[in-house]
């Protein structure tokens, strides 16, 4: 199996043209194979890049431990540069099929290499039926916003957001040296998420500003996260913590984040970068 191994700011997957090689018979059991950095290729899971009847184009995904995440809004920008540069297209305004609907990709070209991806995210889910986040909310406000929550012992202040894939944002003093390998999964399988959650442990800088470390549903710690990025943007906003545009920091790099009013969606935008192409028995 031919594969090209892509990351968008330190977000790494491995990303097989669905549209030129045989169907994967098994997606969820190749990833767990192929993400292992020791035995594997190494990378925080697969990207499927096939074709679609609804869009131009359709991505799946599935996370290192093998579950299929419904968005990713890092792979999408990679998918994007990967169907322009690699001759599957020859348009600079895409529409991409995934789990969580279609999404619209605007490249940024420059003398015939895109340069960054913008990805029109849609608009947040924010009602806890939605995300799902099934907590008791104070005054039984339909929305989790700045809402408490124990885990193991300690009390957060959540706020919870869908973007295709459910957020929970938890706002601290200092992420640096927070213990997110601690709170990251004891966060993730708590019972107030029946799919379980990605969770940003995020650090205003200032109104324009956003540090964020984040813990990824079935891959644990990686140096980012679009969805996550953009739900903690919304997040901050909703708290008045900052303007609805912001440049969020993570790991790995940088991502503009706005949070348009007049439509409601959320704009993601940032690099993708090819690391290396291969090929692997997959037998």
């Amino acid at each position: 199996m031919k594969f090209t191994k892509m990351q968008g700011i330190g977000n790494d997957y491995v990303y097989v043209d669905c549209t030129r090689e045989n169907p994967i018979a098994d997606p969820a059991a190749l990833s767990r194979k192929i993400s292992d950095r020791h035995f594997g290729i190494g990378s925080d899971g697969l990207v499927m890049i096939l074709r679609s009847d609804r869009a131009d184009f359709r991505m799946r995904m599935f996370n290192a431990d093998g579950s299929e995440a419904e968005m990713c809004g890092n792979a999408s920008r990679c998918v994007g540069k990967y169907v322009y540069e690699r001759g599957l297209t020859d348009q600079t305004e895409l529409t991409l099929e995934t789990g969580a609907g279609i999404k619209q990709l605007s490249l940024k070209v420059e003398e015939g290499k895109v340069r960054s991806v913008t990805v029109d995210m849609g608009a947040p889910a924010l009602s806890a039926a939605q995300i799902p986040v099934q907590l008791e909310t104070v005054d039984g406000a339909e929305q989790v916003i700045s809402q408490p929550l124990t885990v193991a012992g300690r009390e957060f202040p959540i706020t919870c957001v869908s973007m295709g894939n459910p957020h929970c944002v938890v706002f601290l003093e200092e992420v640096e040296h927070w213990s997110i390998e601690q709170w990251g999964p004891s966060i993730e399988f708590h019972p107030a998420f029946p799919q379980r959650t990605n969770t940003e442990f995020a650090q205003i800088i200032d109104r324009e500003h956003i540090r964020m470390r984040v813990w990824e549903r079935g891959s644990g710690e990686t140096w980012a996260c679009g969805t996550g990025a953009c739900g903690t943007l919304v997040a901050a906003a909703l708290n008045g913590l900052t303007e609805r545009r912001a440049t969020l920091r993570l790991n790995g790099g940088e991502l503009q984040i706005e949070w348009k009013k007049d439509t409601g969606h959320v704009l993601m935008t940032g690099p993708a970068e090819f690391v290396f192409d291969g090929e692997i028995d997959i037998e």
